[in-house]
């Protein structure tokens, strides 16, 4: 079977010190056939390998950098299309982990100098049991929950500082009782008893109080912990994402300020004010565009030496899991229907995942790809579908759906000049952006929104007036320019609280409705619907939908969050599956760093158990 990389390609697990180093854990699978020699065909571009933290020892074909496909590097064109032919091997039981990875770094190391034709990543024809080399996690998602995990994976490790005292009196005596291990290495769940914070995840409270100790409270204290790069920790891994690291935040509007302060949007190991600084002179205030936090993210993972753990413009179509038989000592995946599954249930063992999708390159095409893991992190984010009404005429052009497509028509003067106002939809943050795109252009407004403008839950409640002047504006005229049956259309804008939409009609009118069901008809010029988003896991089963705390529901970040072990930020539906982020609820990115120690923390102790075995079984240190 061959095992082609598109665009620049690399085997998926390159040589590195820790791989060679027989003091370095080891993973193995069983083997008995060797890999196929590999023709001389020039040197090849690392584009779709994942290797370790750059080191000293690394060598300059690991320190090499060549962008995706279609961009410029700093010594010439775009890299070339390559294909490296993947050995096909299914390993003994009797073969130790050590000669394994040497195996995979004699014919990695000795062949990531060669060129060849590109094909896709696997081919769609072969069979899933013709398996590859299995990485031990794949990350789906680049945001900051991807870069968090990623930087940890890559053996960083928090420790308590010498001179660090933590307010928590309780909290800081926990930390000192074991102050010589890492906080992965220590007992979350010990850690995080009696804590209370912005997150029902007990991990993520432990972790932004470590970070950003009593930082609801108005303090701004350093954080307690200091970072160090153990190398022995590194666990080989791939995360996948649309575009550059960073996710979502580089689609949003650059004009806007966040919601949260500049230095809870930093990952470990960067301040965030530092790098912001070095960018421009003067840092008013605290809070940022999402434009800079974009490039920070980006910059984070180039500096941090993540890149080549990190592949863009990979689209994820299928994940599922590989079954094999009890009885199959050669432990050979086969894909099996659901059918045969209810019928053989008791003779089959889950397996690894089996991740496939495609990779859109620099002329538009579209390069399938097949991925094996044994782990598969969720780190997508919530933003991939806005949430819609469900009524009627809700798919005409007038109506947009997020943002930047509002956003866009008004930057483009489509609404400048018109006498019928925008109708925009949503109580939230999302919504309140639109009202005042809008209102600073000198655009009539509608706002319609459900709850009452006293809800105790409307998020302008939980904002200071002084951080959030431009929200608590919007939000008094929510409160003061509501609609009146006596009156007009005010002439800039008009609240309707405790309204919904019926319906949209192709002449641009909508009919809006109160809680006494009384209608009114209104024209327009444009509407804007923002009342949330849901995550786009159409790559999972059911939609994903079988991993939430209700089954029946999409996955939502505050109604229906993915149900996960609070400690390890396993999904408690699907073993070897992890989620983090906003798909846990977790929609501060002070909070989604609280998912990488959980699920880090867990894989290390895996890891341990893993070799543990393998020396029980060899009789002997386990080191080749």
């Amino acid at each position: 079977m061959l095992w082609p990389w598109h665009g620049g390609g690399g085997p998926l697990l390159t040589a590195h010190p820790q791989f060679v180093s027989s003091s370095a854990p080891r993973f193995a699978r069983p083997a008995t056939r060797a890999a196929p020699a590999v023709p001389d065909a020039g040197p090849t571009p690392a584009k779709w390998r994942c290797a370790a933290p750059p080191t000293a020892a690394s060598g300059a074909s690991l320190r090499r950098r060549v962008r995706a496909e279609g961009a410029e590097t700093a010594s010439g064109p775009p890299s070339a299309e390559v294909l490296i032919p993947a050995p096909h091997r299914s390993y003994g039981d009797t073969e130790t982990e050590g000669k394994i990875y040497n195996s995979l770094v004699q014919y990695f190391g000795d062949n990531l100098g060669r060129k060849v034709k590109a094909m896709p990543l696997v081919e769609e024809t072969s069979l899933l049991e013709d398996s590859s080399v299995t990485l031990p996690v794949v990350v789906i998602g680049n945001g900051p929950s991807g870069i968090c995990l990623s930087y940890m994976l890559s053996g960083y490790r928090p420790y308590l500082s010498s001179e660090a005292t933590h307010p928590n009196t309780i909290l800081h005596g926990k930390l000192q009782e074991a102050r010589h291990l890492s906080i992965v290495d220590q007992d979350l769940e010990y850690l995080s008893e009696g804590l209370e914070g912005r997150s029902s995840n007990p991990v993520a409270v432990l972790f932004d109080t470590l970070l950003h100790p009593d930082a609801d409270f108005g303090y701004d204290y350093p954080s307690v912990l200091h970072w160090k790069l153990e190398q022995h920790h590194y666990i080989p891994h791939l995360v996948l994402g649309k575009g550059p690291p960073g996710g979502a935040w580089h689609s949003m509007e650059g004009s806007m300020l966040t919601i949260s302060f500049g230095n809870w949007m930093e990952l470990p190991g960067l301040k965030f004010k530092d790098w912001v600084t070095s960018k421009r002179r003067n840092l008013k205030g605290d809070r940022v565009m999402p434009e800079e936090v974009a490039c920070y993210y980006k910059h984070y993972v180039k500096v941090m030496g993540l890149e080549k753990n990190f592949r863009e413009n990979a689209y994820i179509t299928s994940v599922s899991r590989l079954y094999r038989d009890q009885d199959d000592s050669g432990g050979h995946n086969r894909a099996i229907s659901a059918q045969h599954l209810q019928i053989e249930n008791s003779k089959l063992i889950k397996r690894n995942w089996e991740i496939r999708g495609y990779q859109r390159v620099a002329d538009g095409s579209h390069v399938p790809f097949c991925l094996f893991a044994e782990n598969v992190a969720l780190a997508t984010g919530t933003l991939d579908s806005p949430a819609h009404l469900e009524i009627e005429g809700e798919d005409f052009p007038f109506v947009f759906h997020s943002v930047p497509e509002f956003g866009a028509a008004v930057s483009k003067g489509k609404l400048h000049g018109k006498e019928d106002p925008v109708l925009i939809v949503g109580s939230g943050l999302t919504a309140a952006d639109a009202v005042l795109c809008a209102y600073n252009n000198n655009i009539p407004v509608i706002h319609v929104f459900r709850r009452r403008v006293t809800d105790p839950s409307l998020i302008f409640k939980q904002l200071p007036k002084k951080l959030y002047p431009e929200y608590h504006k919007v939000y008094h005229m929510m409160c003061t320019q509501s609609y009146s049956a006596d009156s007009d259309l005010l002439s800039d804008y008009t609240s309707f609280p405790e309204h919904h939409v019926l319906s949209f009609k192709s002449n641009m009118k909508c009919i809006l409705q109160n809680v006494s069901g009384l209608k009114k008809i209104f024209k327009l010029s444009a509407a804007a619907v923002l009342i949330g988003s849901h995550p786009n896991l159409s790559f999972l089963k059911e939609q994903g939908s079988y991993l939430g705390h209700n089954s029946s529901q999409p996955i939502t970040c505050k109604g229906n969050p993915v149900e996960i072990d609070a400690y390890t930020y396993e999904c408690v539906k699907e073993a070897h599956l992890f989620a983090l982020g906003p798909l846990v609820g977790d929609n501060f990115v002070r909070f989604l760093k609280g998912g990488a120690l959980g699920v880090t923390r867990c894989l290390a102790i895996r890891q341990k158990k893993k070799q543990h075995l393998f020396v029980e079984r060899t009789g002997g240190d386990g080191i080749a």
